[in-house]
């Protein structure tokens, strides 16, 4: 039965939806708070508790890309995150999670 699941492309979508769910999480999990601040981007306990239940309902509910409506909301929320958040947050403290002095208005 999983080598029909495997090959169906569906599938693969699904699990990629999931994969880039779960990255962006991870991400979000391990910038600083401050650096959300110092972006204006809402705060990281709002982006971990969106995109946890984002990927979530994902992984309770299944990846159902053509009938699930939960999984395209979450899925827009991860982009957002991915092509907002964080390069804005990757410039403050300068990509690979490097220190760099943050004050309260950006950096100094």
């Amino acid at each position: 039965m999983l080598l029909f699941d495997v090959l169906n492309p569906f599938w693969w979508l699904a699990t990629a939806i999931i994969c880039f769910k779960l990255f962006a999480f991870v991400d979000a999990a391990v910038r600083r708070e401050d650096a959300y601040r110092a972006a204006d981007k809402k705060t990281k306990s709002f982006w971990l508790i969106v995109l946890g239940l984002a990927l979530g309902t994902d992984l309770l509910l299944g990846a159902n890309v053509l009938g699930n409506f939960l999984t395209l909301i979450g899925l827009v929320a991860a982009i957002v995150y991915m092509v907002d958040v964080r390069p804005a947050i990757k410039q403050l403290t300068g990509g690979g999670g490097k220190r760099r002095d943050i004050g309260p208005y950006g950096p100094w």
